[in-house]
């Protein structure tokens, strides 16, 4: 986390703290009215001609469904882009104003904004701070926050984690797909540890827990470098659109995720011990494209959706994972970002990578925090679709109008994650950030893999005849019947792509067939029911799930099988 200097700026008293920070105290006594917002302005990055900063509102008062922040600068800054907020200026008096996907701020609710501006000669932080016409707060005059003594150095993280190292072999999977006929074939590939719930820490009934897997790394690292990989998922309402993921915390149990889950694992993390181990993250699987994709008006809102966008857990719980994850300097943070048959549709792919900047700029985060991105996390999206593109037209119809791709702008993996980088990098994240794909699930082969195109009779015939994904729907995502193991781990495999990764293990189900009383907080949800007839994030169309799957996470030894008889490229 940079912080090249920070003002936390409040209707209050200011006093120095030890380390020269401005800290705000409110005052006591009779008739001492309630602050009703404070802001912290955070020039993130300066050189000689401009900056960047971040802006971070708190209201302390009642609810606003919208809101206006303004200020005035000393000087002559002058702002040229912004994020998260529409921003505009008139000499020197600034305003910004909440966007569509962010305007309800709750009392206690806080959100976060950037902007980069231009100036020459000094660049003081502004005196005033308004929220909708109420002044809020007032610099404290303080001088530039020295360095915070308390944060790591930088530490010397490598382009590309992957590039030059081995990867870590969970053995608890390992020996799962050792003991299943056929499985000693790819029991030595590596794939991600699932911290799902705060007791997987340490270690659930008996297993391995987090120390177990780094201590069996440094083993397995001999004197190479190596790569464990972590899935850091345990959100306050986990997944609200898929009861089979929900999690252990409820809504609003956002001070449990900060202090029994993620303070622990980045404890234990930035333990000396483990300095050489190179650290990649997972950040919170099935979460923030839910605040754009499954909320509000949309046909696919649910009501727990609505509830994690208006109480912005998911934000938050995110932002302060990449804030404490990320001053760990060994530790590479990926996001998820869901995958194409998500996000591809435009009135998704700008919204979501807005969120995504929300988020990494929420709880002390910052866009440095975050090294890359992941797409197709547990999801069986094919990795390349070659039989057809977008751009293809059948009789002057186009691919997009057909019923599998409806609309979407991309018909497979690797597109989706290059363009979205793309995306990503042009709302303010690192032009430098990497992508990585889960091609655990996604290989689609075997007898049913098409070798060419479908027939031209119609655009439905063409590309249902051609594609890859056998999926009855691209919106099925439990257990899915015919899916293959994908293309094996490797790194640097396409421009922009960090590495395809194994992040989920294969044999491992993604939720019940039936209900199955559990004590890890995973619900029943009939997307994993093959007798399902659907919902509109499926397109009312059958769930295409295995039957007799067990609890999400657990060994599903038939679903293993038909993944390896299906796989892509096919194994020896």
């Amino acid at each position: 986390m940079n912080r090249t200097r920070t003002a936390l700026l409040a209707a209050m008293a200011m006093v120095a703290g030890a380390t020269g920070t401005a800290l705000a105290v409110a005052p006591s006594g009779p008739g001492t009215a309630a602050v009703p917002c404070t802001v912290d302005y955070e020039v993130q990055n300066e050189w000689d001609t401009g900056f960047t900063a971040s802006v971070t509102l708190t209201n302390n008062a009642a609810p606003v469904t919208s809101w206006a922040v303004g200020w005035t600068y000393a000087g002559n800054q002058t702002i040229t882009n912004g994020w998260n907020a529409r921003l505009s200026q008139s000499g020197a008096e600034v305003s910004a104003t909440n966007e569509s996907y962010n305007g309800q701020l709750g009392t206690g609710g806080s959100v976060s904004f950037g902007f980069q501006a231009g100036y020459s000669g000094s660049n003081a932080i502004p005196d005033t701070f308004t929220l909708n016409g109420t002044t809020c707060n007032v610099d404290s005059g303080g001088p530039t926050d020295p360095p915070d003594p308390t944060d790591p150095p930088p530490g010397d993280r490598v382009d590309n984690p992957y590039s030059g190292a081995k990867v870590y072999v969970n053995p608890e999977w390992s020996a799962n797909a050792a003991a299943e006929p056929g499985g000693d074939r790819i029991a030595d590939q590596p794939t991600g540890v699932w911290l799902d719930r705060i007791a997987a820490i340490d270690g659930v009934n008996g297993g391995m827990g987090l120390r177990d897997h780094l201590d069996a790394a440094l083993e397995q690292k001999g004197s190479d470098e190596l790569v464990v990989q972590l899935v850091i998922y345990n959100l306050p309402g986990r997944d609200c659109a898929a009861l089979a993921s929900n999690g252990e915390l409820g809504p609003t149990e956002i001070d449990r995720y900060k202090t029994e889950y993620i303070d622990p694992i980045a404890a234990i993390l930035g333990e000396e011990k483990y300095a050489d181990l190179r650290i990649v993250t997972t950040v919170e699987i099935d979460s923030l494209p839910n605040l754009v994709t499954n909320t509000g008006s949309r046909p696919t809102a649910t009501p727990e959706c609505d509830v994690m966008k208006a109480n912005g857990n998911y934000v938050k719980g995110v932002g302060y994972a990449l804030n404490q994850l990320g001053d760990v300097p060994h530790v590479y943070n990926y996001v998820d970002a869901g995958h194409h048959g998500w996000i591809g549709w435009d009135d998704n792919f700008g919204a979501t990578a807005d969120v995504f900047k929300e988020a990494a700029t929420a709880e002390g985060a910052t866009v440095d925090d975050v090294h890359g991105f992941i797409t197709n996390t547990a999801n069986y999206s094919a990795l390349r679709e070659e039989n057809f593109s977008v751009d293809d037209q059948v009789a002057g119809t186009s691919v997009r109008q057909s019923q599998w791709v409806d609309w979407n702008r991309y018909v497979d993996e690797l597109s989706f994650a290059q363009a979205f980088r793309q995306e990503l990098v042009s709302v303010g994240f690192d032009a430098n950030i990497g992508m990585l794909i889960d091609t655990s699930r996604n290989g689609w082969g075997g007898a049913d893999r098409p070798t060419g195109p479908g027939a031209t009779t119609s655009v439905d015939a063409y590309v249902d005849g051609g594609r890859y994904d056998r999926r009855i729907h691209i919106g099925n995502w439990c257990n899915q019947q015919g899916a293959g193991l994908g293309e094996r781990p490797q790194a640097a495999p396409e421009p922009g792509i960090d590495a395809y990764v194994w992040m989920k293990p294969p044999g491992e189900s993604d939720g019940s067939s039936r209900e199955i009383p559990n004590d890890e907080g995973k619900g029943f949800d009939r997307m994993c029911d093959p007798t399902y007839t659907g919902n509109p994030r499926n397109g009312g169309n059958l769930s295409g799930a295995l039957p007799d799957a067990p609890v999400s996470g657990h060994w599903f030894s038939a679903q293993f099988q038909e993944l390896m008889g299906n796989a892509y490229p096919p194994l020896p």
